[in-house]
């Protein structure tokens, strides 16, 4: 059971129509960050929102999945709260805020969930739930692919190995932007327009690893291997090290040999296993192949929703992208492993299209 409209989100008392939920509840914020859907790159307020009835906007808050998992637990202390989706997704280590112009702590540390699951999680959502449904703790369950949590700093599992981030990528020196905008009087200068020395923080060295341990590490074996990247407090002051752990982020992303990775906050660890085993074809089918109703829920009446009427008459036929481009989150999100679905699958979903959804013409996009 889901909240079929935008919440209230000043209080706990729309939440609290949900019920207390026998096993957990799993919240997302929606298909799109919600900073990005509420602010253009000015910074300033978007006077709509695709993704609302009628176009309104301001109805989500900013960082919803902080906000509505914050709720969730005000509605029902001691309720347990798994958070996944691309907002989940994107923010599961220490990134960099735009909005704020600021490194955030991890999402686990502002939604207080027991457990984030990140990229396409189906494998994780079940597994999870069959635990949770046979008596574990949601926040003790830490040895599940695509998931992510907190633990006290230095915790890991008896028989793992706990290796520094340096043997992934060699930090280097990160050159500063240019700005465009300096005159000319700032050029000869030598200031460009660029933060003064005196205010730009001192790097921090990264303890380096000698050859024999790098080669005592590849034998390790790499399923009980967690590699270290440097902390909250370090990539905040430090943009070498930020660059560095956002690397190494990239760099154990393939799921046939990533290792877990480790980040302190204060005083915990945030610990993300590796990202999820890609589904199979016949998998991504039988997942496209559950039923939907192919139209917004019936409360919405007949409210016109933006995002809906773009996307009503697409298909998606594939996950995953191996580009990687800064500008876009598909690799961050969903891995760079292409993921398929039949040709028969695809046929299928046109013909639930054709005979579910009002006014289509022929015409897939």
């Amino acid at each position: 059971m889901g909240l079929s409209v935008s919440p209230i989100w000043t209080s706990a008392d729309e939440f609290k129509q949900l019920g207390k939920p026998r096993l957990y509840f799993g919240v997302t914020s929606g298909n799109m960050d919600s900073m990005i859907n509420r602010y253009t790159a000015d910074k300033k307020p978007r006077s709509d929102d695709a993704y609302t009835a009628g176009g309104m906007a301001g109805k989500r808050p900013d960082r919803a999945l902080n906000v509505y998992c914050q709720r969730c637990r005000e509605a029902y202390p001691g309720v347990q709260i798994m958070a996944g989706g691309i907002e989940a997704s994107l923010r599961r280590i220490a990134q960099y805020d735009y909005w704020s112009d600021k490194i955030r702590q991890s999402a686990l540390i502002y939604s207080k969930a027991d457990i984030l699951l990140f990229g396409n999680a189906e494998r994780a959502l079940v597994e999870v739930t069959q635990r949770v449904a046979a008596g574990e703790k949601m926040s003790e369950i830490r040895d599940v692919r695509g998931t992510a949590f907190l633990a006290p700093h230095g915790w890991r599992p008896a028989g793992w190995v706990e290796l520094d981030s340096s043997i992934v990528d060699i930090p280097g020196k990160v050159d500063q932007h240019i700005n465009p905008y300096a005159t000319e009087e700032d050029k000869q200068q030598g200031v460009e327009g660029n933060t003064p020395d005196s205010l730009i923080p001192t790097p921090q060295v990264i303890q380096m690893v000698s050859r024999e341990a790098r080669l005592a590490a590849r034998r390790e074996v790499r399923g009980r291997t967690v590699i270290r990247i440097p902390s909250f407090e370090t990539v905040t002051y430090d943009p070498v090290s930020y660059a560095h752990a956002s690397r190494t982020l990239h760099l154990e992303s393939n799921p046939g040999n990533a290792r877990a990775l480790v980040q302190q906050h204060g005083e915990r660890d945030v610990w993300m296993n590796p990202p999820p085993i890609p589904l199979e074809t016949a998998e991504m089918d039988y997942a496209f192949d559950q039923y939907f109703a192919r139209n917004p829920h019936p409360s919405y009446g007949q409210q016109v929703i933006p995002a809906w009427d773009m996307i009503r008459f697409s298909i998606n036929i594939m996950r995953g992208c191996f580009g990687g481009c800064t500008f876009c989150s598909i690799t961050e999100h969903e891995g760079r492993i292409i993921q398929s679905r039949s040709e028969g699958s695809v046929l299928r979903e046109i013909e639930e299209i054709r005979d579910k959804t009002a006014g289509f013409t022929g015409h897939i996009f």
